[in-house]
């Protein structure tokens, strides 16, 4: 028997019910065989950026998220676009990661919940920052999938069968990324 895939799910939104957590319970719900989705509790537990408390000990919050990202086979982001970028509070969250090594090279991608015409900023953004902490970008997975509130359950999961698909999609190009193994 096989070891799973871990997906690190990390949201970018602080509202709770946004179509970017509708994505990631989805992607709970949807998870392929063979695929484990961990869904992190988000930016708000974690302390403003400084760079001098990258550095031992780290924060509980930060060492908890670097933890995470280790332990993980790869990644897949869902975030708002906020003014034309990402929010803060999640740009505060990938500023966390530089310092640490554990997003190197993890294979990496996104779904972007934004109406068409919206949301390119965000994803720009989130490329840029994502170049600088040294992830691997999947392209492959990278999707937009909006999402039509009439379409999301009483659980807070998408019901309708296409959007459900391409989430499952999107893992399992991720999970068939070649990456660190979580190592």
């Amino acid at each position: 028997m096989s070891t799973p895939r871990v997906i690190l799910l990390l949201s970018g939104s602080l509202r709770a019910g946004s179509s970017n957590e509708t994505v990631l319970r989805t992607a709970r719900a949807v998870a392929p065989e063979g695929v484990r989705t961990v869904l992190h509790e988000g930016p708000a537990a974690l302390p403003h950026f400084n760079p001098d408390d990258d550095a031992e000990p780290l924060p509980e919050p930060v060492a908890a998220l670097r933890a995470a990202i280790d332990a993980a086979d790869a990644l897949l982001v869902c975030t708002p676009e906020y003014a034309g970028t990402l929010p803060g509070s999640f740009k505060n969250l990938l500023d966390w990661t530089i310092g640490g090594t554990e997003i190197c090279d993890k294979p990496t991608a996104w779904v972007s919940t934004a109406a068409p015409g919206r949301g390119r900023g965000a994803e720009a953004t989130l490329r840029t920052v994502l170049g600088y902490t040294g992830a691997t970008v999947i392209e492959e997975a990278c999707a937009r999938i909006p999402v039509d509130r009439q379409s999301v359950g009483a659980d807070g999961v998408i019901t309708e069968t296409g959007a459900r698909e391409r989430i499952a999609e999107v893992l399992t190009v991720l999970a068939s990324s070649p990456g660190d193994g979580g190592q």
